[in-house]
């Protein structure tokens, strides 16, 4: 970016820090011995979703997240402290600790409200797997993609 000041051009650098946040939140498929694991990171300021993946709990369902994750110039990521980030994240981009991911377990909340079958006592669950990602995706693709409205206001619209 250039500035004229006081008529000559001075050069200044920008630099753009975008922080994220990274979790996972369990639900099951017909009975609670089949747990369905969903990944997430989210962009901190915005409180827009950037990627997911449904899946286990397990470290190849985390780096299908992590790929997911590598067009966007994330700094730094504050996660729980489960096994995979540490593993993978570098450690220069890694914190650990609940002081910074209070805003992805309040929208760990939101899914549970909002999605039925994903409250941990219920009586309406999925049979489906396909049709459970389905309906995490589509409620990811209209609060958080579509219209931002879950995501401090911040429109991602083009």
């Amino acid at each position: 970016m250039r500035k004229e000041e006081k008529g000559r051009t001075v050069d200044l650098e920008v630099e753009i820090r975008l922080e994220g946040e990274m979790d996972e939140f369990w639900s099951f498929v017909q009975n609670k011995s089949n747990q369905r694991w969903t990944w997430y990171a989210m962009e901190r300021g915005s409180g827009c979703i950037l990627a997911w993946h449904n899946g286990k709990r397990q470290d190849r369902d985390f780096l299908v997240l992590w790929k997911l994750l590598e067009p966007f110039p994330i700094s730094l990521y504050h996660t729980d402290d489960w096994g995979s980030y540490a593993k993978y994240i570098p450690p220069k981009m890694h914190r650990t600790g609940k002081d910074k991911t209070w805003k992805i377990e309040r929208k760990n909340l939101n899914f549970r409200t909002h999605i039925k079958r994903l409250n941990r006592k219920t009586i309406c669950f999925s049979k489906n797997e396909q049709i459970h990602d389905n309906v995490i995706g589509l409620y990811i693709e209209t609060f958080y993609y579509n219209t931002g409205t879950y995501g401090n206001n911040f429109s991602m619209n083009l």
